[in-house]
């Protein structure tokens, strides 16, 4: 066995369900006895009335007292004792209340008939009264298990993990039987169960082959059944829709030392209730775990392909620059080689903001401080223009930022590099040539940026995606490894703001930032 440590849930024991079960198991000889004893009392205390109405009351009229008995003994007693408070009503009727008084003769032969309707009324009346409690103590049990079940499931409901679900099972079912109940889970082919408080439930070595057998055959076994009956406790298969997922065990409790009748059945519901909790909980935690590793193997599918290409260009262009140089510099006019300079400047500068696009992606998601202060936002504007002047050369760029904006609690490095990514990324998607517009606004909760261009803006239902890691839009002809809008996001998330894009009319795209306003 894997852990031999025991699992103990005990739990406040209601008096409700185990009351009424054992309201309905078979009585013992004392109360027997004594029923019948509180049954002849009612007789006696109806014949006293009986007497004391004699003078005023015909014979006919005095048997409606010893009735009155008989219904009282039927609603509260046994069936038994109602049929002995129904022949002891009759004796004491003809000896007490019919002439001649204080003996079991029979003056008149029409009492007969008197007496024979007595009895068969009194009979039907406790045959009746008895399929009425009989049944109103089903439909008690009926509502007790409807409302178990009930608890059962909604504890269950909110289990996420496997030994949750076993141990609210475990809990609900210790509230409902009265008992200690451990739930045996499998671990690596064995099923083992753990100590959880610092009370003890004993099960011996052979209580858990017991518990590892029951598992291994889906068959109940232990306590008051066929298989190991004298076993400690009583062992129930938790059998899923396809595979067994436990064995719950429940010892004596202080209702007897097996359950009986609905007890039982109470018990299979529970049981197959809870395997189907843990199956679906394991069946969900699997396919997380699935779906988790689908994604990381597509973000490494994903990283590895844009990094086998965006690294591999660069490096290509700046090895056969460098080659070329090196073997023919000297027979190179100076604008050729000018030409090859130039072109390994590009292309390492590319390779150096593809690796720190990568660096920052990494940085970010595993969780970046922030040094945040009270900046203006034209700062950090004018600086983000600044670090793109070469790549926004013969653009128009016009920039609209109030002078009476409200100062940014933000980090301004990494807010001026959501601004140069999102300028990046209009001159990449518009026309060379073509304007781009940086507009500001204020309202009294936050501070709205949008970088507008007039490109060929997205198409319809990429508005979510264009955030994504290593998703680059349909555009032919642009380079870049997708990574510049997902820092975005995570810069503008890591500052309790959200960014968005646009359609603009006209054609082009909008990507608006919304930056919370600190309160003093």
């Amino acid at each position: 066995m894997a852990d031999t440590t025991g699992l103990p849930l005990h739990g406040n024991v209601p008096a409700d369900f185990a009351d009424r079960a054992d309201a309905k198991a078979p009585r013992s000889g004392l109360a027997a006895w004594r029923e019948f004893a509180a049954a002849a009392a009612i007789v006696g205390v109806g014949t006293l009335l009986a007497l004391a109405l004699r003078p005023y009351l015909a014979a006919t009229n005095l048997a409606m007292v010893y009735l009155l008995g008989v219904v009282a003994v039927a609603t509260r007693y046994s069936r038994r004792a109602s049929v002995m408070a129904s022949f002891l009503s009759v004796a004491a009727f003809d000896f007490f209340c019919v002439p001649p008084y204080y003996t079991f003769q029979i003056a008149d032969s029409e009492s007969l008939i008197t007496f024979a309707a007595l009895l068969v009324v009194a009979l039907v009346i406790s045959a009746q009264t008895s399929r009425i409690r009989a049944q109103a103590l089903r439909a008690v049990d009926r509502e007790s298990r409807t409302q178990a079940l009930y608890r059962l499931s909604r504890r269950l409901s909110t289990a996420t993990r496997v030994f949750d679900a076993a141990l609210a099972a475990a809990e609900v079912a210790e509230e409902v039987f009265g008992a200690p109940v451990t739930i045996f889970l499998p671990e690596e082919g064995r099923i083992s169960f753990r100590k959880r408080t610092s009370d003890q439930l004993l099960i011996s070595s052979a209580e858990e082959e017991i518990a590892q057998t029951v598992f291994d055959s889906g068959r109940k076994a232990g306590r008051g059944m066929e298989n190991f009956p004298d076993a400690a406790a009583a062992y129930v298969p938790l059998k899923g829709a396809s595979r067994m997922v436990g064995v719950l065990a429940i010892l004596p409790g202080s209702h007897g030392d097996t359950l009986h009748g609905e007890q039982q059945h109470l018990l299979d519901l529970f049981a197959n209730q809870t395997a189907l909790a843990i199956e679906r909980t394991q069946s969900q935690n699997a396919a997380a775990d699935a779906r988790m590793q689908m994604e990381t193997e597509e973000m490494r599918s994903a990283l590895l392909s844009t990094v086998s290409h965006d690294l591999r260009t660069p490096l290509a262009s700046i090895t056969g620059a460098a080659s070329t140089l090196r073997s023919q510099g000297a027979k190179l006019a100076p604008a050729v080689r000018d030409e090859l300079l130039e072109s390994i400047s590009e292309e390492a500068l590319r390779l150096s903001r593809l690796v720190g696009n990568l660096l920052d992606m990494t940085r970010l998601e595993s969780g970046v401080e922030l040094r945040r202060d009270l900046y203006p936002l034209e700062e950090i504007v004018g600086a983000a223009l600044q670090r793109m002047e070469p790549q926004l050369a013969g653009r128009e760029v016009t920039a609209a930022v109030p002078e009476d904006l409200p100062l940014v609690n933000v980090d301004d490095v990494l807010l001026g590099q959501v601004l140069v990514n999102l300028l990046e990324n209009a001159a990449k998607y518009s026309p060379p040539g073509s304007a781009i517009e940086i507009a500001a606004t204020a309202t009294p909760a936050a501070v709205q940026v949008e970088v507008r261009d007039r490109g060929r803006g997205f198409a319809e239902g990429e508005e979510k995606r264009l955030f994504d890691k290593f998703y680059r839009g349909k555009a032919e002809g642009v380079r870049g490894a997708g990574l510049g809008l997902a820092i975005c996001r995570a810069i503008v998330t890591a500052h309790r703001g959200s960014i968005e894009a646009l359609h603009r009319e006209g054609g082009g795209a909008i990507f608006r930032i919304r930056l919370p306003l600190s309160r003093p």
